[in-house]
């Protein structure tokens, strides 16, 4: 896995297009933190390959409401409710 940065996105486009056609996975950093991830898709595979990435994204949310309930108890119904709903009004914003 090879780290850029934001900046890298303009100055070594052709490093960066180099290396995802060689089949690496890029990681995008900005200030020093991973915020993109990029991958090497074909045309052939890109329905499986988004549907895999949504199926990380969302098993990773539920993991985390998961711990957060074996920390703290169980969660009423308006509690599950609410993590759901603010975590899709995160997805939301991340989105734009």
């Amino acid at each position: 896995m090879t780290f850029y940065t934001a900046r890298d996105l303009r100055t070594k486009p052709k490093n960066i297009w180099e290396n995802l056609s060689s089949g690496s996975e890029l990681v995008i950093t900005n200030n020093g933190k991973p915020t993109a991830l990029m991958l090497s898709i074909g045309e052939t595979n890109f329905d499986e390959v988004i549907k895999a990435v949504r199926q990380a994204k969302a098993m990773i949310a539920f993991n985390s409401m998961r711990g957060k309930a074996a920390k703290q108890g169980f969660m009423s119904d308006e509690e599950i409710n609410a993590e759901i709903a603010a975590y899709r009004a995160e997805k939301k914003q991340n989105a734009r």
